[in-house]
């Protein structure tokens, strides 16, 4: 009888990477977060230098005037009620509403016995709003002025403010979250939430008038940048045990290859 060969392996790729030690999904991971914060800090200095330069005025007229009424720039598409709505999602990316669900998470990993990660999420989110405040006076860039804004508004326009604290305050605290998280599903769940209200936010601006779209991609580029950038940090300050991770371990604690 000749030999059976056993059938080659079918088993998912998840499987196998559940599979290899921690060390190396933690390497990966840091690795992964530090591409994606060049990348990101790569294409807002494109767009960037774009702006200043003017050369994305084309885009932005045409992008700002898809979301109005052909031949009446000051009506926004849609029924009456969608521009309520869009109101109200827009406050998610207002400075009040983010200071809020910062201090709500903050004082969640307080009563959880995670005080590190609290402090790291109050430092984080701080120094990503600052950032986009010293960005705002750096381009001084003026608000659209090619259609009615729907809401008022007193600061300059590039990056997004709205935009990129949302980015920072939703993607750094649901990075962090993932991290101090160890079931599957609930990490899903919460990086789909933080990308969906970031991306939310962003269009938001854009429909109300109050922003060029580059404005909007700036921000989504700079603020997720930012919270790549925490990400990576938080896991280096996992490694040496001083931000908890999954169930309050230090990865400290995990084992390490051999030297």
């Amino acid at each position: 009888m000749p030999d059976l060969v056993p059938p080659p392996s079918r088993e998912p790729l998840l499987h196998r990477l559940r599979d290899l030690p921690r060390w190396v999904l933690s390497e990966l991971s840091a690795l992964v977060a530090l591409m994606g914060a060049a990348l990101g800090l790569l294409v807002f200095a494109l767009i960037a230098d774009e702006v200043v330069e003017g050369e994305t005025h084309a885009f932005d007229e045409a992008v700002l005037l898809a979301f109005r009424t052909p031949g009446d720039p000051a009506d926004p598409l849609g029924p009456p009620w969608l521009e309520g709505a869009i109101r109200d999602i827009t406050a998610l990316g207002s400075t009040t509403v983010l200071t809020l669900i910062t201090l709500v998470v903050v004082g969640f990993l307080v009563v959880d016995r995670k005080r590190a990660a609290a402090l790291f999420v109050l430092v984080a989110t701080a120094g990503g709003g600052i950032a986009s405040y010293l960005l705002k006076l750096g381009f001084e860039r003026p608000r659209p002025d090619l259609v009615a804004h729907l809401v008022d508004v007193q600061t300059l326009s590039f990056p997004s403010g709205h935009a990129m604290g949302a980015a920072v305050t939703y993607l750094t605290l649901g990075a962090l979250i993932v991290r101090t998280e160890s079931r599957r599903r609930i990490k899903a769940y919460v990086l789909a939430v933080a990308m969906g209200l970031t991306l939310m936010v962003g269009l938001s601006r854009i429909y109300l008038g109050v922003h060029w779209p580059t404005d909007v991609i700036a921000g989504w580029c700079a603020g997720s940048a930012w919270a790549l950038l925490c990400w990576f940090v938080a896991l280096l300050l996992q490694r040496r045990g001083r931000i908890e991770s999954a169930n309050g371990a230090n990865e400290a604690d995990q084992p390490k290859p051999n030297s």
